[in-house]
């Protein structure tokens, strides 16, 4: 078990296993046709998923343009607050395909509002590819398009989640237990 902060951790998904499920989620993606794609990272969680993801996008054949939107509904805390735009996007989504890449999938939103703004916007048509997806936390409808990982109901942290700004460089996906 990983000590880190002085913080015990158990790894829920390994880094082998993130690398593997990203490779899969681009094929997956890349087989469903595209127009114009734009790849936008909800920051500031989805930051390391992102940069794997696309990696694996252009492995598997595809030539996205990249954007980053950050969008807050945490603060420090770790109880939802409500969604705000903290820093846009500077492209044009009208008639364009759009890639929504967000860490989890909890509530649904931080993605439902994401998604909601991007159709205003004009975008042609608008995916989500989730890392992570707690459907025990769901308050509507909202699904992913491409989802990591089946997240059992605890926060998470690693592989850029966090917990008031801490454990984000963790290579895996795990849950602080308690102290070392």
């Amino acid at each position: 078990m990983p000590v880190v902060r002085g913080k015990n951790i158990d790894v829920l998904f390994s880094p082998e296993q993130i690398a593997e499920r990203n490779l899969d989620l681009a094929k997956q993606i890349a087989t469903e046709p595209k127009e114009d794609l734009l790849v936008i990272s909800i920051l500031k969680g989805s930051f390391i998923f992102a940069a794997d993801l696309l990696r694996a996008l252009h492995a598997a054949g595809l030539e996205p343009e990249v954007e980053f939107i950050t969008l807050s509904s945490y603060g420090k805390g770790t109880k939802s607050q409500g969604v705000r735009i903290i820093k846009d996007i500077d492209s044009e989504v009208r008639g364009r395909d759009v890639l929504l890449i967000d860490d989890i999938l909890e509530s649904g939103n931080t993605l439902r509002f994401a998604r909601e703004l991007m159709y205003e916007r004009g975008a042609r048509n608008v995916s989500i590819a989730v890392l992570l997806d707690k459907t025990c936390r769901r308050e509507g409808t909202l699904n992913a398009d491409f989802v990591g990982f089946e997240c059992p109901d605890y926060f998470v942290v690693g592989y850029g989640m966090d917990v008031a700004y801490a454990f984000r460089e963790l290579p895996f996906v795990g849950v602080v237990t308690g102290d070392a």
